[in-house]
């Protein structure tokens, strides 16, 4: 099937009329006879969004079955705002394929704060803009306090009481991956809460202060994400006639010397690189234009995705004969299950970088090409009756990324 180009596809849609390129009705069915170039689509549609997804509306002829759907938009999810800020959240709910991993875009404010909290789940994060102030409490009673940055990370385990302030001239954004596709923001459990469900007597009792200190305690519904002050140094936030806790509970990201591939960098930060991130392990990958994720797979969980810039396609194979192609931009989550098959493709004129996470202590991936390479070439030619010329091509080096 000739693929027709974004440009012309998108002065299709504008014109509120899409033509599809001639190729299969259905992949799936070798007797379904092929539409002709002219068929367009007469009734309702939305010629915006069907710009912005040109290989669903005009699928590749290798996509095959009913796969379900492995793309969301944080632009589609709902928008939580407070004094200090805002917050939306991806969660199964929204994409009902992402079961291991759940996803929150949080602004918050310059001395805007997300309150002292903790959580069932593990949380992992990553700057995208701005500065923060964290705080955290081990379990053997230990304080942790620091400054991070754009493409740092924090890992808080389940039940490690933390919070989060925006620093600087303009606060700060940053994803949270929390390693249960059912996480619900609601499910918190916050500091303002649980004083609110305590009887006074058993505060004042607990705290060793009159009943009085807790007359006017603030509702949670405001406490949630609040606007404060913006703090002072680092070094006068230290708690003094405290030990410091042993644990590392940030990490810097882009700091960590890439993978250099032809077509691209990849950063891998797992729990051999960041002991505390037992649940969650990333990838940062940059794909230069016309640059591709080589075919892979994943053979320890399923992949949850942020894209952070560029556009890009994805191609996954589910076996069955099942294959389907979904394309993303900045603010998209894409999905991949467990150890299907995979590539993404730079289809735009920038860089496009996303993140990649897995519900997992360690990083893993199969290459395609370094499997092949890596099997006697007879057997490998006998399956796909290929040339010597393509088994030459193989390589017994991974390219995470091909130019």
């Amino acid at each position: 099937m000739k693929n027709i180009s974004r440009r012309s596809f998108m002065a299709f849609a504008a014109g509120g009329t899409v033509v599809l390129a001639a190729g299969q009705a259905h992949a799936h069915d070798d007797k379904v006879k092929s539409y002709p170039a002219s068929v367009r689509d007469p009734g309702p549609h939305d010629p915006v969004r069907e710009a912005e997804n040109p290989d669903i509306v005009n699928p590749p002829s290798t996509d095959s079955g009913t796969l379900p759907n492995l793309r969301y938009s944080f632009s589609d999810a709902h928008v939580r705002k407070s004094s200090g800020g805002w917050t939306r959240q991806v969660t199964k709910r929204e994409l009902g394929i992402s079961t291991t991993i759940a996803g929150v875009d949080m602004r918050l404010n310059a001395g805007g704060i997300r309150e002292l909290h903790w959580h069932k789940e593990g949380e992992w994060a990553y700057m995208t803009y701005g500065n923060a102030r964290v705080t955290a409490f081990d379990a053997k009673g230990g304080w942790f306090v620091d400054d991070i940055g754009v493409g740092d990370l924090w890992y808080f385990p389940p039940g490690i009481p933390h919070s989060i302030q925006g620093i600087g001239p303009d606060g700060c954004e940053f994803l949270l991956a929390f390693d249960d596709g059912g996480f619900d923001e609601d499910s918190t459990f916050l500091l303002s809460d649980w004083f609110k469900h305590i009887p006074p007597e058993i505060l004042a009792k607990n705290f060793q202060v009159p009943v009085s200190t807790f007359s006017r305690l603030p509702s949670p519904a405001d406490e949630y994400i609040f606007a404060g002050t913006v703090p002072g140094s680092l070094a006068s936030d230290s708690i003094k006639g405290a030990a410091k806790s042993e644990i590392n509970f940030t990490h810097h990201m882009l700091a960590q010397d890439p993978i250099k591939a032809p077509g691209g960098t990849v950063r891998i930060t797992d729990s051999s690189n960041f002991p505390v991130a037992k649940t969650i392990a990333a990838a940062l990958v940059e794909i230069e234009p016309g640059g591709l994720r080589e075919l892979h797979w994943h053979p320890n969980n399923d992949e949850w995705q942020y894209y952070l810039e560029g556009e890009g396609r994805m191609g996954v194979f589910a076996s069955s004969g099942q294959a389907r192609t979904f394309d993303y931009r900045a603010g998209d989550v894409g999905y991949v299950p467990f150890a299907m098959g995979h590539y993404i493709e730079n289809t735009g004129t920038t860089p496009l970088r996303f993140l990649e996470l897995f519900k997992s202590d360690y990083y893993a991936d199969i290459s395609l090409n370094q499997w092949l390479a890596s099997t006697p070439p007879e057997l490998v030619k006998q399956h796909l009756q290929l040339d010597d010329d393509f088994m030459k091509a193989l390589s017994l080096h991974k390219n995470p990324i091909v130019k």
